[in-house]
């Protein structure tokens, strides 16, 4: 859970009622931009404010929605340039129509969609920075540096502040860090019936007895998943499961590149590739072990603290 507001003056000239947060993000899948989009969308409802999300949609708008905010299914996952443009008609016909306050993109390709539509409808723009972006040629440090652009630049912890420091040049003044929580509520071990438990064991059909070890995460290359399976094979045995559990979130090759490498390796009965789990603390209580081998540095290490909160041994790499 975000722990911290950031104070942003609205150009709204309704002064009296609440302050309206649109926040825009590719889609509500899994992961870290989507579990702060809807605490942040959770913690301006309760405010008193009025929380809009726009998105392509996921399994995670029912939470939206359970908060009291409301979700706009826009195609803001696209990056596609046409389907880019014609996005700031969309979010300019809906900051006008919902009276927006405030425009909050946690994302790059909706992020320059949004910053344009603010631009026109001279609105605060603000942006989360929720990771370090690979920036090693000069399109793609442009297309990151959408991320800087915002009124104020949340950086969602220490390192990630100093990442934008030192290589978008981003003054000291425009930064605020938030550091990135957990809901200790949700993730917490005494919560967790064994009903759930079994529910989600049952589902993924797994045997009883027999160790698990679960790698949770969407799936792209730097989380570390060849590295995984891998591992996996040079431990020579077979008394156990593997469940990587993540949304590919349309790297369908990723997960064919995948699931190929589990075939090849002759472990297709001990690897399982997972997609989007509903009930993720049932899912850590099940596992013995979770694993976190990301190539890079994580910006915020979500996977490691909510297993750890239930308890359960974590391996994670190094950086």
């Amino acid at each position: 859970m975000e722990e911290k507001q950031t104070e942003l003056q609205s150009t709204s000239p309704v002064k009296t009622r609440p302050p309206t947060v649109l926040q825009v993000l590719p889609a509500l899948v899994t992961g870290g931009v989507e579990r702060g989009a809807v605490d942040i969308a959770g913690a301006i409802v309760d405010g008193g404010g009025r929380a809009i999300v726009a998105s392509a949609g996921g399994p995670m708008t029912h939470e939206v929605i359970r908060l009291g905010a409301e979700h706009v299914k826009l195609p803001v996952d696209s990056k596609n340039p046409f389907i880019m443009w014609r996005n700031i008609r969309h979010l300019v016909d809906l900051v006008e129509a919902e009276k927006i306050d405030i425009i909050h993109a946690r994302s790059r390709a909706p992020a320059w969609s949004s910053w344009l539509a603010s631009r026109r409808t001279n609105k605060p723009f603000v942006t989360t920075f929720h990771g370090t972006y690979g920036n090693n040629n000069p399109i793609k440090y442009y297309y990151n540096s959408i991320m800087t652009k915002g009124e104020v630049v949340i950086a969602i912890s220490g390192f990630i502040a100093g990442h934008i420091r030192q290589n978008y040049g981003v003054p000291t003044a425009r930064i605020t860090v938030i550091p990135r929580g957990i809901d200790l509520g949700k993730f917490d071990f005494t919560r967790v019936s064994k009903e759930r438990v079994v529910n989600q064991a049952t589902k993924w059909r797994l045997p009883d007895g027999i160790p698990v070890i679960m790698m949770p995460g969407r799936l792209t290359r730097w989380k570390g998943h060849l590295i995984l399976i891998d591992a996996i094979k040079e431990l020579g045995h077979k008394n156990f499961q593997c469940l990587i559990v993540g949304s590919d979130q349309g790297r369908e090759k990723y997960r064919r590149e995948l699931e190929k490498k589990v075939n090849q390796h002759g472990l297709a009965d001990v690897i399982h590739v997972i997609d989007h789990c509903e009930d993720m603390p049932a899912a850590y209580m099940l596992s013995d072990i979770v694993i976190s081998a990301s190539t890079e540095p994580e910006a915020f290490g979500r996977v490691a603290a909510e297993a750890q909160s239930l308890g359960r041994l974590v391996i994670a790499a190094n950086h």
